[in-house]
């Protein structure tokens, strides 16, 4: 495997090429770029299977890269090297991109390369990640069914039902996928958006979907698509908290 690594940092390239040097033989480090128009220019001329790039850089963001390539030129797979805060790491985490936090570990470098030779990667994860990085809430997921990635407006979602590893994501449209990830990935992914709370433990509901709560039966939330949404007890404050903010 062909590997570009782009860092503005010199004292990053050289620690990350000594890791892939000691830990990942068979990639072979084809350059080493400071800046985003140098590495454009070695993608170009090495044609790499792989390119390890920051995204904070002087200039160019590393996030503007494939806006130098026609989409037919983009045969080489990214893995994103960052110090990025939590809410960016989020947006990662759901557009099916690969990314190493810096400082770099061994094993999660090498676990990311791995799987580059194992799956490709769509263009559209990439035009997910910049648009959730630069977004105030995530505008865009893309999650696993079977062998394929689905990308799912969030704004269509309505909600999604628990099935143990397993999710169901329903949305307005009509619209059902079941996917590899359990309710707490969602969750923990979705629920920083004041439009989404989990309010039981086997759902998680999309606030803006709402129509009705109910506090009878122990509680429950109608959707415009008419689905009814269980309520547990210890949800309820904050579901009205949180409907309260979206109203406005």
């Amino acid at each position: 495997m062909r590997a570009v690594i782009i860092d503005d940092e010199k004292r990053a390239r050289v620690s990350l090429r000594l890791l892939i040097e000691e830990y990942c033989p068979t990639v072979t480090i084809v350059a080493e770029c400071e800046n985003l128009s140098e590495g454009v220019k070695s993608i170009r001329k090495y044609n790499p299977d792989v390119v390890l790039l920051d995204i904070e850089m002087p200039g160019h963001s590393g996030l503007e890269l494939l806006d130098f390539f026609e989409d037919s030129d983009v045969n080489f797979a990214i893995i994103f090297t960052t110090a990025y805060n939590e809410y960016a790491l989020q947006a990662f985490k759901f557009s099916a991109i690969d990314y190493l936090l810096k400082p770099i570990n061994p094993d999660q470098l090498c676990e990311a390369l791995s799987r580059l030779e194992k799956q490709k990667q769509k263009i559209a994860s990439f035009r997910i990640l910049k648009e959730n990085i630069r977004s105030e809430n995530l505008s865009k997921i893309a999650v696993p069914s079977g062998n394929s990635l689905i990308f799912i407006d969030t704004s269509k979602i309505s909600y999604i039902k628990g099935e143990g590893a397993y999710s169901d994501v329903f949305c307005n449209n009509g619209t059902r996928n079941l996917v590899s990830r359990n309710l707490k990935n969602f969750e923990d992914i979705l629920c920083s958006d004041n439009r989404f709370a989990r309010v039981h433990k086997s759902y998680i509901v999309n606030l803006e979907q709402v129509v009705t709560y109910n506090k009878a039966d122990g509680g429950t939330l109608e959707l415009e698509d008419k689905s009814i949404i269980p309520v547990s007890a210890d949800k309820t404050q904050l579901i009205l908290e949180k409907i309260q903010i979206i109203k406005r």
